[in-house]
């Protein structure tokens, strides 16, 4: 066990590090950024909390005596109805879920239509390009649809881009250099959001409670059974919150765009 004790550490960057079990004494945390952290099973006591966002899955927080997650999720769902669609049980709630995914990112792509080309390649506070997202959810489709469901056992396009933290895995692509066009990745995506289509419009209850079939190879999911509820789950999920995502950050790609810049005056002065 290594110890820090009375030690200055301001600025230290801790990346692929494992703190599991470890131990806050009077530690200072101010302007820390935490990205992908698991923090399961943590007790805090006596901290202050001001001035904090926080994103992430919520279950079980408990905040002085308080079970924060279900007053978080009333709210979300207060905020934005659509999101109690996204947690379909039948197969006509599958196909209504999907349908309106359809039409909010419909308006979503609109919006990034007026943009400047080179700004769907734009990383904002460190988060994926507008491109980056859309070839993610191809990926996503292509891990839980046609991999997890369908048994495609590499059924990547090398457009396919899998989430940052995700091992390198042999035949799954991963290529963050590569500038393709909005509409090349969306004739894609709609290849691949059609497909999905195809397959809720012929589901069934027994279809929905069955599990897939191991799928031999690397790949992502691993090779097991899963539900193909749970599949299918995953994809309304990853359609819905990465669109706000995207949402979010266009926001501020607009701003950015839109933003008058500073003119000199006869004088010099700005």
């Amino acid at each position: 066990m290594v110890e820090f004790v009375d030690q200055d550490l301001r600025g230290s960057r801790f990346a692929g590090v494992d703190l599991s079990g470890a131990q806050f004494r009077l530690v200072r945390l101010e302007g820390a950024d935490f990205r992908f952290v698991e923090l399961a099973d943590v007790t805090m006591r006596g901290v202050e909390l001001v001035n904090v966002a926080i994103t992430g899955e919520i279950v079980n927080v408990t905040v002085n005596g308080v079970d924060i997650g279900p007053l978080v999720d009333a709210e979300l769902d207060r905020r934005d109805p659509g999101r109690v669609a996204m947690r379909a049980s039948a197969p006509a709630e599958f196909v209504a879920a999907w349908a309106l995914l359809d039409r909010l990112w419909a308006g979503t792509i609109e919006r990034a239509r007026t943009l400047d080309p080179a700004l769907l390649h734009e990383s904002v506070d460190g988060e994926w390009s507008f491109i980056e997202t859309l070839r993610h959810l191809v990926f996503a489709t292509d891990a839980w649809v046609r991999r997890g469901i369908q048994g495609d056992p590499a059924p990547w396009d090398p457009l396919d881009l899998p989430w940052d933290q995700m091992p390198d895995t042999p035949g799954v692509p991963r290529d963050r250099e590569v500038r393709p066009s909005m509409d090349t990745v969306l004739a894609l995506r709609r290849d691949r959001t059609e497909g999905v289509r195809v397959l809720l419009s012929g589901l069934t209850e027994r279809a929905l409670d069955a599990g897939t079939e191991p799928v031999e190879g690397p790949g992502w999911p691993e090779s097991r059974s899963y539900p193909v509820r749970d599949c299918l789950l995953v994809v309304l999920n990853e359609e819905f919150q990465h669109r706000l995502y995207a949402e979010r950050d266009l926001g501020l790609l607009v701003a950015r765009a839109t933003a008058p810049t500073a003119r000199s005056t006869s004088s010099g002065v700005l």
